[in-house]
């Protein structure tokens, strides 16, 4: 499936209405060429009660619902279109990353048509999946390391 016109879409509204996110994850991983795979987007924004009312607009134009947290303690916002297949997760606490203004700092800008997205590093990436330590996490590492690499290798934008 190619996840560039949904992608596009969540763009669209994020620029729409304003709201600064970072992409992180497999999603970000993919775009920076790892041979990853996902079902969702995964962003990082921060939850101020303006951004809130930002994400509700962003889920009314996708015609999207978020859904809360699974876990009492998470912050996790999943903005949810079964029609289209979409499903975004805002978060303001990833693992392994210590705030927003630093992962948007090694941000790296990328053009999904005509769009620009923040791309979290492949640094960032690989220390969020580090610090959560899950199985599906471990599972795409030393992918994710050969990827950097073969960046850095290259002069590219891994880190």
């Amino acid at each position: 499936m190619n996840a560039t016109p949904l992608l596009t879409q969540v763009l669209q509204a994020l620029h729409e209405h304003r709201l600064e996110a970072v992409l992180i994850g497999n999603a970000a991983a993919a775009i920076h060429g790892a041979p990853v795979t996902t079902i969702d987007f995964d962003f990082m924004f921060r939850d101020t009660a303006s951004n809130m009312r930002k994400l509700k607009a962003i889920a009314d134009d996708l015609h999207a619902t978020i859904l809360r947290p699974f876990y009492p303690v998470s912050k996790l916002y999943r903005v949810v279109n079964e029609d289209s297949g979409l499903q975004a997760d805002f978060m303001p606490v990833i693992h392994g990353v210590r705030s927003f203004e630093g992962l948007r700092a090694r941000a790296v800008a990328h053009d999904i048509d005509g769009l620009q997205l923040l791309l979290a590093s492949l640094d960032d990436i690989i220390a969020s999946k580090k610090a959560a330590g899950r199985d599906r996490d471990k599972a795409v590492l030393s992918i994710l390391e050969r990827t950097l690499e073969s960046a850095r290798r290259r002069g590219g934008h891994g880190s």
